[in-house]
């Protein structure tokens, strides 16, 4: 007898658990896991461990399980998850938002894995970051911008609560609490990390800073950019909106944030100056 897969689906908030409140905190028991949808009876599933109860995400379980757990506990699922956010980004994190937690890895440790792998590598940089930017920019820049560039990946995480905002009020009918886009930036700037972290490697082996330059600003800044249009358009599929309006959406949040950045970087800048007088 040829034993029947069911195969999980994609799913919306909604249909994650069709009796289940949208505000209620937790995804209670049921018949069918959410990570792999093979029956459960017990408190995990046998076919790929996941606990049968999982957690909608809330700040308090975003600081006391992901923050917490991801700094004392290296999982499994790291070569699964990069190869996820270069494959389907939106799609596996809606996916993991949704409840199929068992195979990825955690957000947290990730980027504090890349944060300290490019610790680990700058000592062997014969170029810094800021050795791309011209002399005439660097002539007048002001302490933020020097921040910037002189710490981009820093700045990528410092981010991730302004990206959260910004997708939030662009994708409200999708029904996400704030907690999950923390979650959902989280991974994206996880893997504009790995992007970074790879130029990183780059700048190891070739020095040639006119190509290095031309590389950063026609590739490796496109390719982020582009990346987070893509990352938003397949995460907020199937919440009810439109392809047009989700491309229009996703390209909302990054434009978003690049004006709000400009407008921070000028405010602080008039501060600085007035600060000097």
């Amino acid at each position: 007898m040829v034993e029947e897969t069911v195969k999980p689906t994609d799913l919306t908030l909604d249909q994650v658990k069709p009796e289940i409140n949208l505000t209620s905190t937790h995804h209670h028991e049921s018949n069918g896991c959410l990570n792999c949808a093979k029956p459960i009876a017990e408190k995990f599933c046998p076919n790929c461990g996941q606990k049968s109860t999982t957690h909608r995400y809330s700040i308090a379980h975003f600081v006391e399980h992901d923050f917490i757990h991801g700094v004392w506990h290296v999982d499994k699922g790291l070569l699964f998850t990069v190869k996820e956010l270069f494959t389907r980004p939106g799609h596996s994190i809606r996916e993991y938002i949704q409840g199929r937690r068992a195979s990825h890895f955690s957000f947290v440790t990730l980027i504090l894995l890349i944060l300290t792998a490019s610790t680990l590598l700058a000592p062997y940089l014969h170029i810094k970051m800021s050795d791309l930017i011209p002399m005439r920019t660097k002539n007048v820049m002001n302490s933020f911008e020097e921040f910037v560039t002189k710490y981009p990946k820093i700045f990528i995480v410092i981010l991730i609560p302004f990206n959260s905002i910004f997708s939030f009020l662009w994708f409200r009918k999708a029904r996400f609490n704030f907690s999950e886009h923390l979650v959902a930036n989280s991974y994206k700037a996880a893997a504009e990390l790995i992007i970074g972290l790879l130029f990183t490697v780059l700048m190891i082996f070739y020095t040639n800073l006119k190509i290095l330059t031309i590389v950063y600003f026609s590739v490796i800044m496109p390719i982020v950019f582009f990346y987070g249009i893509w990352f938003y358009y397949q995460l907020f599929t199937n919440c009810g909106y439109s392809k047009k309006a989700l491309f229009f959406r996703s390209f909302g949040v990054i434009l978003s944030i690049a004006i709000f950045q400009a407008i921070f970087g000028f405010l602080w800048g008039m501060f600085q100056m007035m600060s000097m007088k």
